[in-house]
């Protein structure tokens, strides 16, 4: 068994260790590419749409056909060109030598990151493909293979991304020493690295070069973007600097962008990082702010439609759309699969969203954010209110807790832990394995109202500050992912009810 201590430190070392990565492709769809190939009837298009249900098997098929030619070749950067250059028969053999498992059997952070690269792919077609029609193949599988390194680290250290998430958003250390910490190397750097080494497609390659070598143009290019509201002085900045405008236009920074728009929508839509996105993505394609947003959201839709989203959390659940329009989770839950939300979470999250708001006061609004969390689970449930200083938090709603927790205050002060959840919103999931090294760190009086090695708390802000800290928990019980998601999606609900509340007539 792989532990933190038995891996690599270097990226040499590193590009080894992914690359000896084996990952697991879905019974189903390896079964489903098994006929295709012993088909004798059907064309090598039919084959490579076949593969392209699996993210993992195009991967295994593109990587091959460039690893496997001459250097100075050129690359195939379709899975048409990659199974031509192959031949059937070879890429036959190679299936048979990959594992083949159901699809619990995949490890939940790897399915999670797969989904994230199917939304970032479905952005980059919708947004990019169709005014660079001819290089939508490239746009497709760019987009869909960027974080493929990130696969194989996944596979390999499934811990990896929750930790870096903990540490980073929760404890707000510098990434760079996060990453110092936890890989030994810069995972940016990392990424490059691999793909280099797998002889990915090159815009792969140039996009991870742009978000380390060329930050610079980035960093610039992001500081133009953000005066999205004026495009002719935005490109009057562009004409006054060359270098920076020739790079912005380049077609295969659409890959990053669409990676880019899915990573931070995943976190959260109306996060800071999620509207730098939105900008670039703006600029580049010349759309004012609002209507950029739009094609996203739908984007995200289209997305989750076509995605099994069993166990698994899409940015799209959290857009602000009618219920009754909403797409339908594709797959059945398998017996002790966790079921679909229940009718009365979609009803409360909905009412939460409607717009003019129907609440008359926040204590209306957060009572219907305590009775949603309780429909998926949440026995208990504490929302404390800030005050405008954040030098006090005073409980506004409690939910299966003793009398005593309603007159609950805390200071901020006294709580380093509580300190970091007011400075912006955050998550803080805490569990039996971590709960040891943030004990101390728990004001006492929340411990003695949940006394419990599971719990979620959550910071909520309205326009960036944050208004709120929200904590629940299970009874105690362990919260499985799908139960985490549903109370950050009822969190962003009621950060959008909020800003519906503080829009209303006076």
């Amino acid at each position: 068994m792989t532990t933190p201590h038995s891996l690599p430190r270097t990226l040499p070392a590193w590009a080894e260790a992914l690359d000896a990565v084996r990952l697991p492709v879905v019974t189903v769809h390896h079964e489903k590419v098994r006929r295709a190939l012993g088909d004798g009837s059907r064309s090598m298009r039919d084959i490579a749409e076949t593969i392209q249900a699996s993210p993992v098997l195009a991967l295994y098929v593109l990587r091959e056909a460039n690893r496997s030619g001459n250097a100075l070749m050129e690359k195939a950067e379709s899975l048409e060109v990659a199974l031509s250059r192959l031949g059937l028969a070879r890429v036959s053999a190679m299936l048979s030598q990959i594992p083949s498992v159901e699809p619990e059997a995949v490890p939940a952070p790897l399915r999670q990151l797969l989904l994230i690269s199917q939304h970032a792919s479905q952005q980059a077609n919708g947004l990019f493909a169709s005014r660079l029609a001819r290089l939508w193949q490239d746009i497709h599988w760019g987009s869909l293979l960027f974080l493929a390194p990130v696969w194989a680290l996944v596979a390999l250290r499934p811990d990896f991304l929750k930790a870096w998430e903990q540490r980073v958003f929760v404890a707000a250390e510098p990434v760079s020493r996060v990453e110092h910490d936890l890989l030994g190397v810069p995972l940016l750097e990392l990424c490059r690295t691999v793909a280099e080494r797998w002889r990915l497609p090159d815009w792969i390659v140039e996009g991870y070069q742009a978000l380390t070598v060329n930050r610079r143009l980035v960093i610039k290019a992001l500081h133009i973007a953000r005066d999205n509201e004026h495009p002719l002085h935005q490109q009057q900045l562009l004409d006054a600097d060359p270098p920076l405008r020739r790079w912005v236009t380049q077609p295969g920074n659409t890959i990053v962008l669409a990676n880019g728009l899915a990573i931070a929508a995943h976190h959260s839509w109306s996060g800071i990082h999620t509207l730098r996105w939105q900008r670039l993505a703006g600029l580049y394609l010349q759309l004012a702010l609002p209507e950029l947003q739009q094609r996203v959201h739908q984007q995200a839709v289209q997305s989750a439609r076509e995605s099994s989203l069993v166990g698994l959390w899409h940015p799209a659940l959290a857009l602000p759309m009618p219920w009754d329009s909403r797409f339908q989770v594709r797959d059945e839950p398998t017996p002790g699969q966790a079921h679909a939300p229940s009718a009365t979470w979609r009803a409360l999250c909905a009412e939460l969203l409607r717009e003019p708001t129907p609440f008359g006061n926040a204590l209306q609004l957060t009572a219907t954010a305590c009775r949603a969390l309780a429909a998926i689970g949440f026995a208990r449930t504490l929302i404390l209110q800030a005050d405008r200083n954040h030098s006090r938090l005073a409980a506004m709603q409690t939910l299966g807790l003793d009398k005593d927790a309603a007159a609950m205050t805390l200071d901020p002060s006294q709580s380093q832990l509580i300190g970091r959840l007011l400075e912006k919103p955050l998550r803080l999931s805490l569990t039996a394995a971590n709960m040891a090294q943030f004990s101390a760190l728990l004001p006492g009086a929340i411990k003695t109202a949940f006394p419990s090695d599971h719990l979620l708390l959550r910071s909520v802000a309205l326009n960036g500050r944050v208004l709120l800290l929200v904590v629940a928990d299970q009874q105690g019980q362990p919260i499985d992912e799908r139960t985490a998601a549903g109370f950050d999606k009822t969190l962003q609900c009621l950060e959008r009810a909020l800003l519906a509340f503080s829009r209303r007539p006076r």
